[in-house]
């Protein structure tokens, strides 16, 4: 047979590694900042764009999307053409594939800071940002796909099974959490309310992390791991077993994150069932990767490609162990909403996700120049100190989780919370958060040994070319199982077949899920007190949105005795019924606020929100100045917002929204009124009109303000439902 001769296009891998370290660099130092603002809340003081709301969520990008997607296609591009003895089926799509990603990263980077997001986690982009997603991610599939049909290696090995189901899954997931109904180019409402909303959500939000940032860099795993180590993967029939049982059951999990919500029983018990499931086919993978180094264990102490593979594969096993045993109701009920998350989280990201992509990027850049390492001696220092960074970030943060968890439920003997105020936990735990820094600190530290260890090795070496490779082409032969042929083999040759399979694998649990939520009226029991948000307070519920409170604050009581006697009656499903998102949170920085309307006076809001320190002494909440700037809160979209709400079945009526307007400027005369109750406030409010008269300036009056808009809405939060007077601070 003529063997053929091509090229590995090696150009547009180059690309994804040098855009995996640039965004790794920047999605850090965003995290880093945000460390400090625990310590330093008032860091950036009266900097809207630089607020821990609106970076919390570009870091989390920028981590996700930016630095591990970055390293995801690099390692795909690399390793497909590679595994199927073919160039990539299209240089203008790999190329359109490229530079439309770092269009989206970018469209991220100004449009989080600036305050447009959905606030659904992971899922902030508004929804042109989410069209092109979409779109840049169908190239990406069509380009994978057309690749694997024109190879010239029939066998498909394990790790494009893992690439096949992560395009068919990620490519659900977006689209049906993103169905969004737009407002303005900027700003678009879900088209789930509430209780299905936040289920939606957590069934992409979960599986975000399983198929963005586990799978791809399982098949990652199993390309680079033998290749570093030069062994063979160590169980072919557990690389089988792991495949199918991982992308089945992880599909089901997503509800473990709404345990003891207003989410349906039902819904919560099969999150646990398949949850617990998950650490069979997650320590299967993982105990694969480990053992495919037997016999090697003498390289791994002096090759730093192997050592970063070792923690990150262990990482790997300590989150899939962790994440099952979170998902138990009982340890759910402790973990759930503090900082144990946080840990949880960075192990996966900092260990299997970031050292996968180091020990991936030391290993590829010399062989793609032709050289050798700049220094093996700096890549052990990168090892060494990442390793520390990671220990000293997470052991901190278990042990804040552990504390603010035991702080707020301790009773008295008379039955009184021992730490009635939420404060009293946040002081407790800063020395934690200042161990947190220094991991941090140390963890980009040896990012940017990595930076400086890279760019030696490039200027030392050859240009990065494409590389001559040769292959025989693929003989075509029956569709038809050959005479015993076993069922999985003749599967690995029919890529159609293979992914048809794999799409109903990871549809099946969302679809009972989901269908029956979203269908079946009494899963979500209607409250008749319960009524839409007046305009004003739909505009302020809108600038929460924007700050990222929900960064920071719950918006869920659940049934736990400390709960109810802090917060007050827990959460009921049809109080949510028009929330367009929903906002329940993921964690207390601060305490929750869904029974906080009514709480404190306009004024202590008004206070609050200007200088968090000056009403609650300890707070590391920043202040949010830009909200009483003279400027008047721009009400232009106020009818339309309106319209798109009715259309998603909130109860407006035509006369509702005809009279908008009127209705903001009604309520918002009576916060003023109410803020004049206070000697000090009239005093700065004249001192604030003579000032603007003396500039020239056109005085806006504070019933105009943003930060009107948003105590309205403060104080609107769980007064639909009758509220014992028994919650704390």
């Amino acid at each position: 047979m003529e063997i053929q001769q091509f090229y590995y296009d090696n150009k547009i891998v180059k690309k994804f590694l040098y855009a995996t370290i640039l965004f790794g660099v920047v999605g850090m130092a965003v995290g880093l900042l945000l460390a400090f603002l625990f310590l330093f809340p008032n860091l950036t003081d009266g900097i809207s764009w630089l607020s821990f709301g609106r970076l919390r969520p570009l870091h989390t990008n920028a981590i996700i999307f930016a630095f591990v997607g970055n390293a995801m296609f690099a390692g795909v591009y690399y390793s497909l053409q590679r595994l199927l003895k073919a160039r990539m089926f299209s240089d203008f799509l790999s190329n359109l594939h490229f530079w439309g990603w770092q269009l989206i990263i970018v469209a991220a980077a100004v449009s989080l800071p600036l305050g447009y997001t959905t606030s659904k986690e992971y899922a902030e982009l508004e929804w042109p940002i989410d069209i092109a997603i979409a779109l840049i991610w169908v190239v990406f599939g069509i380009n994978m796909i057309g690749t694997i049909l024109r190879r010239r290696e029939r066998h498909l090995y394990v790790a494009i099974w893992f690439y096949i189901a992560t395009f068919v899954t990620v490519a659900v997931l977006h689209i049906f959490n993103s169905i969004e109904l737009p407002v303005s180019a900027t700003k678009s409402y879900s088209v789930y309310a509430g209780v299905q909303d936040a289920l939606v959500q957590w069934w992409y939000g979960h599986n975000a992390v399983a198929f963005f940032l586990t799978t791809p860099f399982l098949g990652l795993m199993y390309y680079f791991v033998p290749k570093a180590a030069n062994r063979p993967v160590y169980s072919y029939r557990l690389s089988i077993v792991h495949f199918w049982s991982l992308i089945f059951i992880y599909i089901w999990a997503g509800p473990h994150h709404l345990l003891y919500s207003a989410l349906p029983t039902w819904a919560q018990n099969l999150g646990v069932v398949f949850s617990i499931m998950l650490i069979a086919p997650s320590w299967g993978g993982m105990i694969n990767g480990l053992l495919t180094l037997r016999g090697v264990w003498d390289k791994v102490r002096v090759e730093p490609v192997l050592k970063f593979f070792v923690v990150a594969i262990t990482g790997y096993g300590m989150a899939t162990f962790e994440g099952p045993m979170l998902s138990l109701k009982n340890v759910n009920a402790i973990a759930h909403f503090t900082d144990w998350i946080i840990a949880h989280v960075h192990v996966g990201a900092m260990a299997w996700n970031g050292f996968m992509a180091f020990g991936m990027i030391y290993w590829l850049i010399p062989r793609m120049t032709k050289g050798k390492l700049y220094s093996t001696k700096l890549a052990n220092v990168h090892f060494w100190i990442g390793t520390l960074g990671i220990i000293m970030y997470t052991l901190p943060m278990y042990v804040a989780g552990f504390t603010q968890a035991s702080m707020w439920k301790q009773f008295n003997p008379d039955g009184t919370l021992t730490y009635g105020n939420f404060l009293e936990t946040v002081q407790q735990i800063i020395p934690m958060y200042w161990m947190r820094s220094v991991g941090g600190t140390m963890y980009i530290l040896g990012m940017l040994i990595l930076v400086y260890n890279i760019y030696r090795t490039i200027r030392a070496n050859a240009a990065i070319e494409d590389e001559l490779a040769e292959a025989p082409e693929l003989e075509k032969i029956t569709n038809a199982r050959v005479k015993g042929e076993k069922f999985h083999p003749w599967l690995e040759r029919r890529p159609v077949q293979l992914t048809i399979l794999a799409t109903v694998a990871i549809l099946i649990g969302g679809i009972i899920q989901i269908v029956p939520t979203i269908m079946v009226k009494s899963n979500i029991p209607t409250i008749a007190s319960v009524k839409p948000y007046t305009p004003m307070e739909l505009e302020g519920r809108d600038l929460y949105i924007r700050e990222g409170c929900v960064s920071c604050h719950s918006q869920m009581v659940r049934p736990f005795r400390s709960e109810v006697e802090r917060y007050g009656p827990q959460s009921k499903a049809g109080e949510f019924v028009y929330d367009h998102p929903f906002l329940w949170g993921s964690k207390r920085t601060g305490p929750d606020l869904l029974r906080v309307g009514g709480k404190y006076n306009n004024n202590w809001h008004f206070n609050h929100l200007w200088d968090p320190q000056s009403t609650s002494a300890g707070s590391i909440m920043p202040g949010y100045k830009w909200l009483f700037d003279n400027k008047e809160m721009d009400y232009s979209y106020i009818e339309t917002k309106m319209k798109v709400m009715k259309k998603l079945g909130v109860p407006y009526s035509y006369s509702d929204i005809d009279n908008a307007r009127q209705s903001i400027l009604k309520q918002g005369m009576e916060i003023e009124k109410s803020l004049n109750e206070d000697p000090d406030f009239v005093k700065s409010y004249e001192d604030s009109k003579k000032a603007a008269a003396a500039a020239g300036a056109t005085f806006v009056p504070m019933h105009k303000r943003e930060v009107t808009a948003l105590i309205a809405y403060i104080q609107r939060l769980g007064t639909d439902i009758k509220v014992k007077d028994n919650a704390k601070k």
